[in-house]
């Protein structure tokens, strides 16, 4: 060997083989953040988009307006003095920046003092010292209020539609009040600390947010905030338990299994559909349908320590050599078969799309001020905008007679600027007829994804019973 391409040895790792070590922990150690930088990044340097389009601003304006004006009421109750910046003012600027995904709080009072915003007109003697102080102590719980009297509004609209629905959600609609989707997940990092939290040293998160999603108006039922960002999935279970009522069937992941509150679901009448740890404990007490590939057993679930009182269902299928275990306290085959519990498990998803939507998109990974105050006004109305965005999708689905799954909200959001500017050539009027003639060339339908990312349920194809 050529002394100069010897490997020198330190300690016990040649040179080349102490390389590889070095650049294991590098790839390792990647930062945690770099999604929320990102956002922070993209965010500060983009230029102001445009207004809304009238018809847009119109939408916006029937929807969320009259919510505002109903809490002012409420707002005076409170003991709050009227001054320029009032909830009706507050509301639609919080909706204008969060819609625009405008830079920053000051750039958004610039826009503020030249343009006005929805329904105010343009305010020349705000400042932006003044609206970081509005954030920061105007009860969140206002913007709450506003957001929970808007919800329903999306509900019924959603359930008035006709529009294809998933084979199982279909079956699964006529045995059960309601169906939803539940799931947490953490918010990302204050890059403006405030208070207190400018002494961490580390990076601060900025809470915690569990949501209810409605399987078939796709719309959040319930919307639950912690302040603390390492809660535990667990301790949002007396939140859910308290709104869930007889006929409710719940879609939940690994981190919500308590056999007390299965026990407890069960006793109220409310359903569930899960997925089974690896660890999970059980005695076989009959067997109601067995194939080759799908197992469908009656359980008592746990050990002798530990164990639920209430018999349970475990459903098993096997794909490709390897067995995917379901678990639900449905025990009636003819209400909730085998079949449904895989494929309604798969539906479950939509809570993720949820959140991916709202941070995402309308920008949920950033935070305009570091207060809690000030967080719960930005978490409210983002998902206020994000159920307004699934209304308009929901409504493109049933012009298109799609399912809503197959349409894209991130390109219906998107479309609204193509709708706008064919407004103002005169070649269109109306968003929803807009989008249907354009659906292909503004791509509003999702491509087919290539096997290899279908989801088990459509790699297995399997046979859903049709609803009586």
């Amino acid at each position: 060997m050529n002394q100069l391409s010897r490997p020198v040895f330190i300690g016990k790792l040649s040179y080349p083989n102490r390389m590889v070590e070095e650049k294991k922990q590098k790839a390792k150690r990647k930062n945690s953040f770099p999604h929320t930088r990102a956002i922070q990044r993209d965010r500060q340097k983009r230029p102001n988009a445009a207004p809304p389009d009238e018809v847009t601003e119109q939408w916006l304006e029937e929807a969320i307006h009259p919510a505002a004006l109903s809490q002012v009421a409420y707002f005076q109750q409170l003991g709050l003095r009227a001054r320029t910046l009032t909830l009706p003012v507050m509301v639609a600027f919080v909706v204008s920046m969060i819609w625009r995904q405008l830079g920053s709080v000051r750039e958004a009072v610039r826009v503020l003092r030249e343009e006005g915003m929805l329904w105010i007109e343009p305010l020349e003697a705000v400042s932006p010292q003044a609206m970081l102080e509005r954030f920061n102590t105007l009860p969140a719980k206002l913007f709450y209020n506003v957001m929970q009297e808007i919800m329903p509004r999306m509900q019924q609209k959603a359930a008035e539609r006709k529009r294809p629905l998933p084979p199982a959600v279909a079956y699964a609609r006529v045995h059960f009040a309601c169906i939803w989707s539940v799931d947490g997940s953490v918010l990302d990092t204050l890059l403006k600390k405030t208070g207190l939290l400018q002494e961490a040293a580390k990076p601060v998160l900025a809470g915690k947010i569990t949501t209810v999603v409605d399987i078939v108006t796709q719309v959040p039922a319930h919307i639950w905030y912690k302040e603390n960002p390492q809660a535990h999935d667990q301790t949002f279970w007396e939140l859910i338990f308290e709104v869930s009522v007889a006929g409710t069937l719940l879609l939940l992941d690994k981190g919500y299994i308590d056999y007390a509150i299965f026990d407890r679901l069960t006793d109220k009448d409310v359903g569930f559909v899960t997925r089974t740890k690896t660890n999970t404990s059980y005695k076989v007490i009959r067997v109601l349908h067995k194939t080759e590939d799908v197992q469908d057993l009656l359980i008592q679930l746990g050990s002798k320590q530990k164990r639920c009182q209430h018999k349970m269902r475990l459903v098993k299928v096997r794909f490709r050599g390897r067995w995917y275990c379901y678990l639900t306290n449905v025990v009636d085959t003819e209400k909730l078969p085998a079949e449904c519990v895989v494929a309604l498990y798969d539906q479950r998803w939509c809570v993720e799309d949820a959140f991916n939507v709202v941070k995402r998109l309308l920008g949920l990974a950033y935070f305009y001020c570091g207060s809690v105050n000030a967080i719960q006004l930005q978490v409210w109305t983002t998902w206020l905008l994000y159920a307004m965005l699934v209304d308009l999708t929901d409504s493109v689905a049933e012009a298109l007679h799609k399912p809503f799954k197959v349409i894209s909200m991130e390109m219906v959001f998107r479309g609204l600027y193509h709708f706008a500017q064919a407004r103002h050539r005169g070649q269109a009027s109306d968003p929803i007829e807009y989008f249907v003639r354009k659906a292909k060339s503004l791509s509003l339908i999702k491509q087919k994804r290539r096997k290899k990312y279908l989801s088990l349920v459509e790699q297995m194809n399997l046979t859903i019973p049709i609803p009586a």
